[in-house]
């Protein structure tokens, strides 16, 4: 999965290709925990992250929100993403 950006710990990906299912969302990992987050939102649609986490993560979404949504349509025609800048 390609990582798109890193900050504080917490790892930034998104999956390739058309198999990735709505809505658009990236994966989020810090330590040993997980999520996936809604890209429109910023909300957590599954998984667990520390608060604390989360809280950055939803902040760092608003900020690259149509960065995000440019990568969720590369991703789904199979091209390569663009890094995003950190928080």
């Amino acid at each position: 999965m390609p990582e798109i950006c890193r900050f504080k710990g917490i790892r930034i990906t998104m999956y390739a290709g058309t198999r990735e299912h709505p809505p658009p969302h990236f994966h989020a990992r810090h330590g040993d925990l997980k999520a996936a987050i809604d890209i429109r939102t910023g909300r957590m649609i599954e998984g667990s992250l520390p608060a604390s986490a989360l809280k950055l993560v939803s902040q760092w979404c608003v900020l690259h929100r149509a960065e995000l949504e440019e990568n969720w349509r590369l991703a789904r025609a199979e091209r390569e993403l663009n890094p995003i800048a950190p928080l």
